[in-house]
């Protein structure tokens, strides 16, 4: 007699489609159960199972009815709607449904739809812009080594979207006045504007975009200034940065060729290799999507594409910026700082950028004029009478020594504030101080310089 574990792996062996099929045909033909049996080497119950069920049928496990069972819709609405947060859905399947499930119950449930989201978000199509249509800008940051120190440098890079011609400029920060500085560069380099320009959602340019409300919205000085160069501002969507992929690609190819590795005597030194290395290497490779140098695809097809360049001056010739004066008595305008009487301390004063000025207001009146210095030089300008009363003579004159001028030059500027400080007094040679060094409130000053007199 058969042992039941001999006799289930024959059943188990013997429980095929094709069996069960012969199982059935044998019946059909007036065989008994047993007499069936013998003859395919299975038990009779066996044959009775088949006989029941009219056919074959896979083994497997009886469904349980799950707890979320008829919210498949529901959930997978949510799920997609709170781009992939899976307990979200579970807080809000406890509030709206009543259903308290755990977290792992929900990811189970979500597991088939998590791939679409991520293939969602990888999935790009690639189109190419016609000639003169669009400029793409973005920021980025790298480190040199700038006259023997490690230095941060924020890199605009800016692309034309059909030639791939790039401009290439660096600053100190990523501030509103360098993107519209470098974008006016690049419109008089190529001689022309595009009809748009794209951006990334960098806050000094956008102050909201919700492309779900369809909500976006420019800071007011760059739409001022799209208006002036008549073009029509963009922003790619917010997170994902690859809409504007050629200017993406961009930066890292300034980042990897035009920077890494290399140092530079000065800041004008890289300001120098960047114009340098953008017309003897990036407007001459063969780029890769197109097959073309840049500059040639530029000459034959997208100069004449942008739009003529006005014959107006800069937009950022003349404008007016509100401060609040430092603990130093100066204000920041441009990346470098003018002083101002130091009664205005913590005051807030009006600052006329104009042509070679700026122009410093306060109560309606003019309290300081100063010649303009290039912007970013981190350079710190004084009228010796704006320490008056607060400083000693003595201890005002080192101070003042300490300051270096635009050219590397020590400058004491008249005590008047209808001349700049610079070309009209007397300048001396001295070390250059960091202007991170000179930061700090006139008594630390004051207190520094003292011990030096009295030393």
């Amino acid at each position: 007699m058969l042992s039941l574990l001999e006799q289930s792996s024959r059943d188990a062996a013997l429980e095929t489609p094709e069996d069960v099929q012969a199982i059935l045909g044998l019946t059909a033909a007036g065989w008994g159960r047993r007499r069936i049996a013998k003859e395919l080497g299975c038990s009779p119950e066996t044959v009775r199972k088949y006989r029941r069920q009219g056919g074959w049928e896979a083994y497997g496990k009886p469904r349980r009815i799950g707890v979320l069972d008829g919210q498949c819709d529901w959930i997978r609405e949510r799920f997609l709607a709170h781009n992939g947060n899976a307990d979200v859905v579970r807080q809000e399947l406890a509030s709206e449904k009543g259903i308290a499930v755990s977290l792992r119950t929900v990811e189970r449930a979500v597991g088939p739809w998590r791939q679409e989201l991520r293939a969602a978000a990888l999935a790009t199509v690639r189109f190419e812009t016609p000639p003169g249509k669009q400029l793409q800008a973005d920021f980025g940051e790298t480190y040199a080594r700038i006259a023997g120190e490690r230095a941060k440098v924020h890199l605009c890079v800016l692309t034309l979207g059909y030639s791939r011609r790039l401009v290439v400029r660096a600053y100190r920060h990523e501030r509103q006045v360098n993107w519209l500085l470098a974008m006016e560069e690049a419109f008089r380099y190529w001689r022309g504007v595009p009809a748009e320009v794209l951006f990334d959602n960098a806050r000094a340019l956008v102050k909201e975009h919700d492309p779900a409300r369809q909500v976006l919205v420019f800071n007011e000085r760059l739409d001022a200034f799209a208006r002036y160069w008549r073009f029509l501002p963009k922003a790619c969507r917010p997170y994902r940065a690859r809409t504007k992929g050629k200017d993406e690609r961009g930066v890292g190819y300034v980042k990897t060729n035009a920077v890494a590795g290399r140092e530079f005597a000065s800041w004008e030194a890289l300001e120098a290799h960047l114009e340098r290395w953008s017309r003897e290497v990036a407007d001459v490779r063969i780029h890769g999507t197109t097959g073309e140098q840049p500059v040639v695809r530029f000459q034959r097809e997208e100069a004449a594409a942008l739009q003529p360049l006005p014959h107006k001056p800069s937009f950022l010739a003349e404008r007016e910026l509100v401060r609040v004066v430092h603990n130093d008595a100066c204000v920041e305008v441009e990346g470098n700082w003018y002083s101002v009487p130091w009664a205005l301390l913590k005051q807030r004063v009006s600052v006329l950028v104009r042509d070679q000025q700026v122009q410093i207001r306060h109560g309606g009146r003019v309290v300081a004029r100063h010649g303009r210095v290039a912007a970013n030089r981190r350079h710190r300008s004084v009228l010796r009478g704006h320490w008056d009363g607060l400083v000693p003579a003595p201890q005002q004159d080192l101070a003042e020594q300490s300051l270096p001028s635009a050219d590397g030059a020590l400058c004491v500027g008249p005590a008047s504030t209808t001349s700049p400080p610079c070309g009209g007094g007397t300048r001396r040679r001295a070390p250059v101080v960091r202007s991170s060094e000179l930061a700090r409130s006139l008594a630390v000053y004051a207190a520094e310089v003292g011990e030096e007199v009295a030393a």
